[in-house]
């Protein structure tokens, strides 16, 4: 009988490899831990919406979305936190401003501001987004998160102005310009902190990986954290163990150091 009740793994460059796949390394970890009773949850950033067929590939029923801002449990829905509109329309006027685009992520749809643009149709390749459309004027839709995307670095001030948000960089190769609002109090440590209590499983019978600064949180929410050996560089303080790259066995290799897997 293991100790650990619950798996939080994060998507992006840490369960899916650069090319959109997942290892088998992986699918037959994550279905060692289910086996042995451990609930595994999809902790990420997209919308969830976009992650049906890779969670049915690996027979998930259980999510953290948008970082941190809706978590559904078995089917059912356990939170929702939008952002504040006065704070996306602040976010509208600033990207206008400087030329900057986003995608504004609703519990149904991914609302970009310029659906033409170049780097967006790539944004949409890379993460396979389908429920896209455009921004109008007439905006008004309980938003659950937002990546802001063509950023220099010095433009991240511009947003981080606000009280008790900052942004994390996207750790996915040719889309280092995007960076998604987090924030302070609303992340994937808050879902994690929410779905604990909920489940009435301990902190130190939950396990985490994940690899980019939308992470922190998360990592610092668990009894057992790794970073993954790609992780972006100022991630791995946060968490306990670093394991391997997610396209070299990471969570199979972590789940192995917790004697999880064979």
């Amino acid at each position: 009988m293991t100790k650990y009740k619950v798996l939080f793994l994060d998507i992006d460059g840490t369960l899916v490899t650069p090319d959109n796949k997942v290892e088998e390394s992986s699918k037959k970890a994550i279905a060692e831990v289910q086996a042995k009773g451990i609930e595994v949850f999809l902790a990420t950033g997209r919308p969830l919406h976009e992650i049906d067929n890779l969670a049915s590939e690996l027979n998930i029923q259980s999510f953290i979305g948008y970082n941190g801002a809706y978590a559904i449990y078995k089917g059912e829905d356990i939170f929702q936190e939008p952002l504040e509109k006065s704070l996306v329309k602040r976010y509208i006027e600033i990207a206008d401003l400087h030329n900057h685009d986003a995608v504004f992520y609703t519990n149904k749809e991914n609302i970009f501001t310029n659906l033409d643009a170049p780097f967006i149709h790539d944004f949409i390749e890379v993460f396979h987004f389908h429920k896209n459309k455009a921004y109008s004027p007439e905006f008004d839709h309980d938003v659950l998160g937002i990546t802001l995307i063509n950023l220099k670095p010095g433009d991240v001030a511009l947003y981080e102005e606000e009280n008790d948000i900052h942004l994390s960089q996207v750790n996915v190769e040719g889309l280092r310009h995007c960076y998604d609002v987090i924030r302070d109090k609303v992340n994937k440590g808050y879902g994690i902190q929410m779905l604990l209590k909920y489940l009435d499983i301990p902190k130190e019978q939950a396990i985490a990986f994940g690899d980019g600064m939308n992470d922190k949180e998360m990592l610092q929410a668990v009894g057992e954290s790794f970073a993954m050996g790609n992780g972006h560089p100022d991630i791995f303080q946060y968490a306990k163990y670093k394991t391997t790259e997610v396209t070299n066995s990471g969570i199979y290799n972590g789940l192995k150091r917790l004697d999880l897997v064979d």
